[in-house]
């Protein structure tokens, strides 16, 4: 019977996650940090950060690849395809209802004011995931009164360095991913 419920959690996490996340794999960060951290605790925030590298490194969206690694770390083979359908199945039935919709209604204002509404909500949500990124990477955790006391100052040179060479030199972000990468290896194992 527990076997049965972590596939239940899993399912209705993803579910959610997958409910609720306009705007894409970035917007959908917060929602994820928020079911597999906060609520189940099946990762710390240290793994989540692993996690969320992992799947924007490999191919496929973010969500998606973090639904198929949270529930193979969880449950295995069958947790990651439960949670993988979990994360899709909202996607699927609303991308074809709302499909179905402008077809039909394109030519209404009303419809170009609601994709424009939606904007400022996915900008913020983007924003509030990277910003729990940085300080998770940087300072080790998102409470902001405790980050600012345990600066990490090699992960704040090799994302400085990274910013810097992202926004001067427009790099491809792949390259760049490497460059830090390997700088965090070296730069790690010499202090």
């Amino acid at each position: 019977m527990e076997i049965k419920m972590i596939y239940l959690e899993l399912f209705w996490s993803y579910l959610q996650i997958g409910l609720f996340s306009i705007g894409g794999g970035y917007a959908a960060m917060p929602l994820i940090q928020h079911q597999v951290v906060d609520i189940h605790s099946w990762l710390t925030m240290a793994q989540f950060a692993d996690i969320v590298t992992i799947a924007e490194m490999t191919p496929g969206p973010i969500a998606v690849n973090s639904a198929t690694f949270v529930g193979t770390m969880i449950a295995g083979l069958p947790g990651a395809i439960v949670a993988t359908i979990g994360c899709v199945f909202p996607s699927c039935v609303i991308v074809t209802t709302l499909a179905f919709v402008y077809y039909r209604f394109r030519g209404m204002s009303i419809m170009q004011g609601i994709l424009a509404g939606l904007r400022p909500a996915v900008i913020a949500m983007i924003a509030s995931a990277g910003i729990n990124l940085f300080f998770t990477a940087v300072c080790g955790t998102t409470n902001l009164p405790a980050a600012f006391s345990d600066v990490d100052i090699v992960a704040l040179v090799i994302f400085l360095g990274t910013f810097f060479v992202l926004r001067k030199w427009k790099v491809n972000p792949i390259k760049a991913m490497a460059g830090a990468g390997a700088a965090g290896l070296i730069l790690f194992s010499l202090f």
